[in-house]
């Protein structure tokens, strides 16, 4: 692009659609070349109704002096000869439809009655399905484009690292999915097709008009200048009040969002005048930066309008007073008012895709956006897990937090370690790092001697099965939940999974037993169901290494023990990392660390560390007390 074009912001945010709009078209350009072709055969036949009007009004109505068509003697030689070729094409055409025209020098007859009748609307509906065709291939595209769009953001939500999802809120992942995508659905259905139809209609109109009256049309032409002005002006106003309204929206949409996951909080605390009140404020926000969309958008329209009322005015004086004919003037007003409609919608399209930009770069920056957590160029094999994992001098820290300073810890293949501490200590880390959430500042985690970072993510994470606090079971049936753990999972296997995490006997009570969905989130079973569905789904994945995140911590004492049976029934034969707040669910693991600010300040197993009277044994007579008490 030129670098001048850049200095022009309404043109450069239009090249700005279309460029990031480009790849998505080039799919479907033979439907795109076929609305373009017809969008220029629609505005050239705007210009062709009123050149079939002025022949007829030239026919009934004829001038008295020379046609107001002729070019005067000092006219240049080229605008003669253009005039001779039009001249000549008018000739041929108007011989071919001669029996059917009218003329004030024969009388009317049937033929030329019917030929009335049938002309203008053969000609408006030529015109209108022409439109009406550009429109609908035009617009196949682009829904075609949207839904490409939709599924390539959702593919690079799903490639971006955890940390690009802790930055950013859920309203504004909501946003680039709908809001952003729905702006650029708006502009490519309505907008495309103006953008070819409309300026046609405007160049072929003035092609006519200068054939007409060379120097009257230049006249007419002054004027359009004239509605750049308040096209710029009111088009910086609409993106600032578009990009307000985005941000505004994206704060609702978190709102509702955090209102929805958090309603029985709401309810206990009495926080519905509270968080109506904030969603208010949001709403009111958006109706100011709505109003100030409207009022850039519908102004345009008086503007245009005032600007060509004036020139159609000063053209009445004119052709008036350099005594043109009525058809003339007919042709010329008519002309005039063909032109000015199709200025007011671009004018609107401008408008409109100084809005779209603003979704348009959201949704640029999206898409450029890179993972913290690369995959590796040239990924080493990892088939099976045989000797021992390593922590080796690892460092991590979140947003320049430091939660492992230095950390250094080998798990032998087969061990069951526990894993305790304060909050913040750095326990779920272990796990986040260990599946390559995260990619540790400094040092390295081995599995088997390899980097983790050597290893693809798929080979990585095949290697290791999950059951944490936050039970994850999506709106599908009981079956395709545990089937999440291994895809393509066989009947035969999932119900194995199933009856492995003692959860079989309350699945085969349910309405329509594997095949019952579990409502949002799970939301039709218990917790202890939940999480007995969870853990079936990592037996189905047959993974050496598990990895146990506070699985327990949300459950009441009698879903605990359920619970704690499949674990330990899951956890045979296997290497076990079990982060735990609830010290009692880790008296079988072999070995167990108390982390203190990143650090190891203990170890040992259950029974040695009670004895020593530490950090663990404190916390487990707090537990006790806690047990006791309650």
């Amino acid at each position: 692009m030129p670098q001048g074009l850049h200095r022009i912001k309404p043109l450069k945010n239009l090249l700005t659609v279309f460029r990031f709009g480009r790849p998505y078209l080039a799919r479907y350009w033979k439907r795109l070349v076929l609305g373009v072709f017809l969008g220029i055969l629609f505005g050239i036949s705007n210009a062709a109704i009123l050149g079939v009007s002025k022949t007829l009004l030239e026919r009934v109505f004829p001038a008295k002096s020379t046609s107001s068509t002729q070019l005067k003697v000092e006219d240049t030689k080229r605008l003669q000869a253009l005039q001779d070729l039009g001249n000549q094409l008018k000739k041929r055409t108007t011989n071919a439809i001669e029996p059917f025209l009218p003329s004030a020098q024969k009388p009317l007859d049937a033929t030329q009655m019917a030929g009335i009748l049938v002309l203008f609307p053969l000609l408006f509906a030529f015109r209108g399905y022409i439109g009406y065709l550009s429109s609908y291939c035009l617009g196949w595209a682009s829904e075609r484009v949207i839904s490409d769009l939709r599924q390539d953001v959702f593919r690079k939500l799903s490639t971006l690292s955890l940390s690009f999802f802790n930055r950013s809120t859920m309203g504004d992942l909501i946003a680039h999915i709908n809001g952003d995508t729905i702006a650029l659905q708006k502009t490519l259905n309505l907008g495309v097709s103006d953008l070819i139809k409309e300026p046609i209609t405007i160049i072929s109109t003035f092609a006519l008009l200068l054939w007409m009256d060379w120097r009257l049309t230049l006249f007419v032409m002054a004027f359009l200048p004239l509605c750049v002005i308040p096209m710029a002006v009111l088009g910086r106003k609409a993106r600032k009040a578009s990009k307000g309204n985005v941000k505004t929206g994206v704060s609702q949409q978190s709102l509702l969002v955090e209102f929805l996951a958090s309603i029985r909080l709401v309810k206990a605390y009495k926080l519905e005048d509270q968080q109506s009140r904030r969603f208010a404020d949001h709403a009111r926000q958006l109706v100011h930066h709505g109003m100030k969309q409207i009022q850039a958008k519908e102004l345009i329209n008086p503007l245009i309008e005032t600007i060509g009322a004036l020139g159609l005015g000063v053209l009445m004086v004119y052709i008036l007073y350099a005594n043109k004919t009525g058809g003339d003037l007919a042709i010329f007003i008519g002309a005039v008012a063909t032109v000015y409609t199709p200025v007011k919608k671009l004018a609107g399209l401008h408008i409109m895709f100084q809005q779209t930009s603003v979704g348009v770069d959201r949704l640029m920056r999206l898409l450029e956006e890179k993972p913290s957590v690369q995959e590796p160029a040239t990924p080493r094999p990892l088939k099976s897990f045989n000797r021992e994992i390593r922590f080796d001098n690892v460092q991590f820290s979140y947003d320049h937090r430091p939660v492992l300073p230095d950390f250094n810890l080998v798990i032998p293949r087969g061990m069951k370690l526990g894993v305790v501490g304060e909050s913040g200590s750095g326990k779920s880390t272990l796990v986040n790092l260990l599946l390559r959430f995260y990619d540790p500042q400094k040092g390295r985690i081995l599995i088997d001697g390899i980097d983790v970072r050597e290893i693809s993510t798929w080979d990585l994470r095949s290697q290791i099965a999950m059951v944490s606090q936050e039970i994850v079971l999506f709106d599908l049936s009981v079956a395709d939940n545990i089937a999440c753990g291994k895809p393509g999972a066989t009947r035969a296997e999932i119900q194995e999974g199933a009856e492995a995490a003692y959860a079989h006997d309350f699945i085969m009570q349910l309405p329509n037993g594997y095949d019952t969905r579990v409502g949002d989130r799970g939301v039709l079973l218990s917790g202890g169901q939940r999480q007995r569905i969870a853990i079936a789904r990592a037996f189905v994945r047959q993974a050496p290494i598990l990895a146990l995140d506070e699985a327990t911590a949300a459950l009441d004492a009698q879903s605990e023990a359920e619970v704690q049976k499949a674990i330990d029934h899951l956890a045979e034969h296997r290497t076990v990392i079990s982060v735990a707040h609830r010290l009692s669910t880790l008296s079988k693991m072999d070995k167990i660390i108390v982390l203190k600010s990143g650090l190891i300040v203990e170890k040992g197993t259950f029974s040695e560390l009670l004895q020593e009277r530490g950090i663990f044994g404190s916390m487990a007579d707090h537990q006790t007390f806690a047990t006791t008490r309650s």
